[in-house]
């Protein structure tokens, strides 16, 4: 399945396709707030997709909601540490809004909510973990390649990962003993706003249950926090037990679900909002 295209309009980063058979308004720098709400519908519509997504400043709000989104999670103060960040959608079929199999994700969340904040996990000895560069570009492309059978961006493609390390996104990654690349995540930055997206974690099956997520999330919050982030997000995977502990045993508080938002693995999957405000942790040390 061909990942889903982006678009650059006025300031505004844009993804469409029928991948995640949607629209997703990644970044709003413009504006003309009915001319980019405008342009989505027109994208729905041409091409038939089933779900408006949009992830706004708290000021624009208002003009979502006047052609009638609807806010699915809100994450406090996430621009610029002032702003209220509104994860918003609008759905031309109902049944996309939905969520399937309810009762797992109620249960997942309140799995994680019952984890108590964990810090301190350790590397098996000899293991590292540091900032990929674009020479490990094609090692990572091989490592998600094997994790996931389909993903909404192209992060088994050299070229992507490469593009992505020149503009906006750092990786993270863990090694064994023998320098073998074993776990990766990304932290997708949006300086101008001041928040960045923990996301892309990947672990090999064989080297699961040692923890590598937790490790590879504390070692990026350190990173973010030097980088003058204030704030951190996610977006897991609403039935995956795993990554959603993850996030709340560093720390995370729950913001909303996205109903059948993300396609993964080849199939539409709802979405939890996780976030933490690595500015006021810091300051607490």
């Amino acid at each position: 399945m061909q990942p889903d295209s982006m678009i650059r309009m006025t300031g505004a980063l844009l993804q469409h396709g029928p991948a995640s058979d949607r629209v997703y308004l990644m970044k709003l720098a413009s504006p003309d707030v009915p001319r980019i709400i405008r342009f989505m519908e027109q994208l729905a519509s041409t091409n038939g997709y089933t779900k408006l997504f949009a992830k706004v400043p708290g000021p624009a709000e208002g003009w979502f909601r006047a052609q009638g989104f609807k806010v699915e999670a809100r994450v406090p103060n996430m621009f610029n540490g002032s702003q209220d960040g509104c994860f918003m959608a609008k759905y031309p079929k109902r049944e996309r809004s939905v969520i399937r199999s309810p009762k797992l994700v109620q249960e997942v969340l309140s799995t994680a909510r019952e984890q108590s904040v964990q810090n301190g996990r350790t590397l098996p000895e000899g293991w590292t973990i540091g900032a990929m560069k674009p020479e490990d570009a094609k090692a990572m492309a091989g490592l998600y390649r094997r994790v996931f059978e389909t993903y909404p961006f192209p992060i088994d493609d050299e070229d992507y990962l490469l593009s992505t390390m020149e503009s906006h996104v750092r990786y993270f990654g863990v090694r064994d003993a023998e320098g073998n690349l074993t776990a990766l995540a990304s932290a997708e930055m949006d300086c101008s706003s001041g928040n960045v997206e923990m996301t892309d974690f990947a672990t090999l099956a064989e080297n699961r249950g040692k923890g590598l997520a937790c490790i590879l999330l504390a070692h990026m919050e350190k990173e973010m926090t030097k980088a003058g982030i204030d704030t951190a997000y996610t977006i897991a995977r609403a039935h995956a037990t795993g990554m959603n502990i993850v996030f709340a045993r560093q720390g995370y508080s729950f913001a909303g679900t996205l109903p059948n938002n993300t396609q993964i693995k080849g199939d539409l999957e709802s979405m939890n909002v996780w976030y933490k405000p690595l500015e006021a942790r810091d300051k607490t040390l």
